[in-house]
């Protein structure tokens, strides 16, 4: 199974839970992908975003799951310990139910924060976590499915490709400055250009120590 077809399980199995608060879910799409902005955000980042049917060719409505987000990690996914992080995968995907079901008109205004708390969404309409209950329901969902197939995205900062460091090469006596590269300084220190004056003194670089 992999993640999308995990994803659209899981909204099989939670939409009991919003027949039981008297919605009805439309019939839709989701997968795992970055919202269409803030999705790499240092702050408030997006986590989840639904497209209204209506931006759909064929009218369903389509769920994206952010790949930053996770929803267990293996250490606790033992049987009887299966656990649904407050702001992890499923519920971010309920919050996301919630706007594909009453509308993404609706915004996070009245309707969606009288529904959301119907369903067991906790917190700002605008980032929900799941209360205990929603928490204990979202873990059955998990114990039926296994784990979520996906691996986390995480933002990396490259490392700088060390470039060609110049040695710096001086007269001692009248401070005469040339630069080299290590392969240059190899073959030979040039003379200072002073007549009667010595041979340039390469700078020691870092790391290396006088003997």
């Amino acid at each position: 199974m992999n993640r999308e077809q995990w994803l659209q399980n899981a909204v099989d199995k939670i939409k009991p839970l919003f027949e039981a608060a008297g919605f009805t879910v439309p019939d839709l799409r989701v997968s795992c992908g970055f919202p269409s902005k803030g999705g790499l955000a240092t702050k408030k980042r997006v986590i989840g975003e639904c497209w209204d049917g209506l931006c759909a060719a064929d009218g369903k409505p389509q769920l994206f799951i952010s790949p930053m987000l996770v929803e267990n990690t293996p250490d606790i996914m033992t049987p009887g310990n299966e656990f649904a992080a407050t702001q992890g995968v499923l519920a971010t995907l309920v919050h996301e139910m919630v706007h594909a079901t009453i509308g993404c008109k609706a915004k996070h205004g009245p309707k969606f924060k009288k529904a959301m708390t119907k369903l067991g969404l906790e917190g700002k309409p605008t980032a929900t976590v799941a209360g205990a209950e929603l928490i204990a329901t979202l873990g059955k969902v998990i114990a039926e499915l296994g784990a979520y197939p996906h691996s986390e995205l995480r933002m990396v900062k490259e490392r700088k490709v060390q470039t060609t460091r110049m040695r710096k090469c001086m007269c001692p006596e009248c401070e005469y400055t040339i630069r080299l590269t290590k392969k240059w300084l190899d073959v030979g220190v040039p003379n200072c250009p002073v007549p009667g004056h010595p041979v340039l003194e390469p700078d020691q670089p870092e790391g290396e120590d006088n003997d």
